[in-house]
């Protein structure tokens, strides 16, 4: 499982650069975290929040008992039902996310990201975000 340590996301003020991928997939990411909220989100974008992983972590074992043995067989009662399957998804689709933002170069929040290829620093407004990387491409 690939885990690298979290990069110190800060939020920046607002920036619009091209990120040095050459890919272009029309899809639009908006990468956040916790401590900064997004506001205009369209249903269209994909919405990826940094600590999702850590908080997903840590309230799985903040629900097993701490004696190691009794804990793995918590957390193997857990994950053969319902419950257990979302949860794993949900922190695979959170591993997934913090992937994909280190893949395209994201080190600060908030980002807007377009086709991977453009991204907006520091603006919550995601629809605003997506205007300013419009106007900058000429559209």
């Amino acid at each position: 499982m690939f885990n690298p340590p979290p990069p110190s996301w800060r939020a920046v003020p607002l920036l619009v650069v091209a990120l040095a991928t050459g890919t272009a997939h029309a899809e639009i990411w908006a990468i956040t975290d916790s401590a900064h909220p997004l506001t205009s989100v369209p249903a269209d974008v994909r919405v990826i929040k940094l600590d999702d992983q850590q908080r997903i972590e840590e309230q799985l074992s903040r629900e097993l008992p701490s004696n190691p043995h009794q804990a793995a067989l918590a957390a193997r009662r857990l994950m053969s039902t319902p419950a257990g399957a979302a949860l794993m998804q949900q922190l695979a689709t959170a591993q997934q996310g913090n992937a994909d933002a280190w893949s395209v170069g994201v080190s600060k929040v908030p980002a807007v990201v377009v086709d991977r290829r453009y991204v907006v620093y520091g603006q919550p407004d995601v629809a605003a975000a997506m205007q300013t990387i419009n106007r900058a491409r000429g559209q």
